[in-house]
């Protein structure tokens, strides 16, 4: 059973780093065909118009790109706050942000001692996912059937 989630682990992280790597050449690459495309806008220009033409316009096209950015960013952020302050913190969050309960947490492992601290939440954490599975089971067979 621990060997099949360990294999299962190692295979989603093998495929994250393929994807990764895949990502990377890709953005590195885009990097490269756009910075020949500005070199050959910013020829055009400068043969067509002169160097102080030239240098303006390429300023603008990245001034251009950088306040789009922005603009971006800042509708982003104001959606993950309004979407952050919707949400109810849970009951867990709140037990881990209570600093009493950390203290408790940090003096009980030192009491305890790690190695043996391990496979007693080991086993609590199995327990809690079947109990956890059990529930969401019984609660399934409670609902009403859709129509």
């Amino acid at each position: 059973m621990f060997q099949r989630m360990i294999d299962d682990f190692r295979d989603s992280l093998a495929n994250s780093v393929r994807l990764t790597s895949l990502a990377a050449a890709a953005a590195l690459t885009l990097s490269i065909a756009l910075a020949f495309l500005c070199a050959a806008g910013f020829v055009y220009v400068l043969r067509t118009y002169g160097l102080i033409h030239a240098c303006l316009a390429g300023a603008g096209v990245f001034f251009a790109v950088a306040v789009i950015t922005v603009i971006c960013y800042m509708v982003r952020s104001k959606r993950v706050k309004a979407r952050v302050t919707d949400k109810p913190r849970s009951a867990i969050h709140s037990a881990l942000a209570d600093p009493m309960l950390v203290a408790t947490g940090i003096q009980l492992v030192r009491a305890i001692g790690i190695k043996r601290l391990v496979p007693i939440l080991a086993v609590g954490g199995l327990a809690l996912g079947f109990l956890a599975s059990r529930g969401a089971v019984s609660a399934s067979d409670d609902a009403p059937p859709e129509a």
